[in-house]
């Protein structure tokens, strides 16, 4: 079994959970510790311990550590890719590449240990000097989903490390392979006891711990809007920093004159690559009446052409939904739609393998009006639906019609169109003539209205969380 890590040592939790395998229902990938609320206690309480030196410690030795972690991971990508579509369903070629962008945020947040910035500037007073200055938050709780089981933890726990907090760290339940893997790399990195913690459990007993800890100094959590909502609500009565990433209801706005090809291929790879899975995922089509024929036509061809398979299958481009509870819900939205009016024209059903899995043929939904649950609601699965309008104008207001505003797109060959679009789009991140889904990791991520909440992760913005500002005057 593998366990829990806290204060530099492994330590078996009270319980322990068996790790399925959602491609193949008999393969067992292991068994994982599960801490209670009083493990978790102790990694916190050792996670301020570690703070107190290492928040002063040496930047070498951090960038040092930073750089070993991501080498690792680099080194190992088949490997822990193979783990990683193992237990979460993704497609190899996506585990593999996940876990080649952990590393490369490790490496990329190593060279920002040493360019921590500050500024110097003379005060409106006589002989007084001002000094300017970024210091470690504290003691980040870390709370991340089942999704990118590598990638997510990867661009939060590295730039906590990087600029001098400590880590208490609490992956998803259904991917605890991944998350140990990290771990373990991490614990032999040379980082000082106690400065990174993990434990696995579940999210009403660690999570609330973590959150409602006085110790706690931030939380960074990716997860669903009604969970972040409520460890907003228990964070804010501690005054703790908080920063939420949270669903998405992304808009891909397809023009008539559009270049046919590309825009189906932003729809693919966009809605139904990692089987829907992403907050990023294009799950709302918005077509102009004139090219929505041929849209939806090759569309529907495109993807009668998708293999839907064991994730471990080369052959595979659709892997499985990740577990019975995520496939319940994605079958209860189709047949939502079909309820509200909507023509369910592809896909939709379970897919039988020669292994017990939860297997789904990728969906579309055609002729849905902005108003329907399936064009509202996040599915996190792979299912989208197309919505025919009438103009350019049209698009973008059904395409801000939304509580959500994390990612967006348009294809389009018109410059006006383009440029107007990025700047009125509502949304955290907007692409043109590129899938919704797929962000580099050296640039600023989230979104805006109920997707995100506090400053944006990843890239040099990273710094915005992690760190406090210090105003320091000096008299000669």
């Amino acid at each position: 079994m593998k366990d829990n890590f806290i204060g530099g040592e492994w330590r078996t939790g009270i319980a322990s959970r068996r790790n399925i395998n959602p491609s193949d229902l008999d393969d067992v990938v292991g068994e994982y510790a599960q801490a209670d609320a009083g493990q978790a206690c102790s990694a916190i309480e050792a996670a301020r311990e570690a703070q107190r030196t290492w928040r002063n410690d040496g930047i070498q030795a951090r960038a040092n550590a930073l750089d070993c972690i991501g080498s690792e991971l680099l080194a190992r990508q088949s490997e822990l890719g193979t783990l990683l579509s193992r237990e979460e369903g993704k497609t190899l070629v996506e585990g593999s590449a996940e876990v080649a962008r952990a590393g490369q945020i490790f490496k990329f947040f190593a060279g920002e240990v040493v360019r921590t910035g500050g500024e110097r500037l003379p005060s409106v007073r006589p002989q007084v000097d001002v000094e300017i200055t970024r210091e470690p938050v504290g003691v980040v709780g870390i709370i991340t989903p089942w999704n990118f089981p590598v990638a997510i933890p990867a661009w939060k726990i590295a730039p906590a490390l990087a600029y001098g907090n400590s880590v208490v760290f609490k992956p998803a339940d259904l991917v605890p392979g991944s998350a140990w893997a990290l771990a373990e790399i991490i614990a032999r990195s040379g980082i000082p006891r106690g400065v990174f913690n993990l434990v696995m459990g579940r999210g009403s007993v660690v999570g609330n711990a973590i959150v409602t800890s006085p110790e706690i100094d931030a939380v960074s959590f990716t997860g669903s809007v009604d969970t972040g909502r409520e460890l907003l609500l228990q964070g804010a009565r501690q005054f703790k920093r908080m920063q939420l990433e949270m669903g998405g209801k992304n808009p891909l706005v397809v023009l008539d004159d559009a270049d046919l090809e590309v825009a189906i291929e932003c729809a693919i790879q966009g809605a139904y690559y990692s089987t829907g899975q992403r907050c990023t995922a294009s799950s709302r089509f918005i077509v102009q009446k004139g090219i929505y024929a041929r849209f939806v036509s090759r569309l529907g061809e495109a993807l009668a052409g998708l293999h839907v398979g064991h994730a471990l299958d080369p052959l595979t481009e659709i892997g499985p939904v990740v577990d019975a509870a995520q496939m319940d819900q994605d079958l209860a939205y189709i047949k939502i739609g079909k309820s509200e009016g909507a023509e369910l024209a592809y896909g939709g059903a379970p897919v039988s393998r020669s292994t017990r899995g939860y297997f789904l043929a990728p969906a579309l939904f055609t002729d849905a009006t902005p108003k329907m649950r399936i064009a509202r609601e996040e599915i996190f699965g792979p299912i989208a639906c197309a919505i025919p309008v009438d103009s350019y104008e049209e698009a973008l207001a059904v395409a801000n019609d939304s509580e959500f505003g994390l990612s967006s797109g348009i294809c389009t060959t018109s410059l006006k169109h383009a440029t107007h679009f990025k700047r009125h789009v509502r949304s955290g991140m907007t692409m043109v003539n590129v899938p919704t889904a797929g962000v580099d990791y050296h640039v600023p991520f989230g979104g805006t209205k109920a997707s995100s909440h506090g400053p944006r992760e990843q890239g040099t913005y990273a710094v915005d969380f992690f760190t406090t500002v210090k105003t320091a005057y000096t008299k000669a």
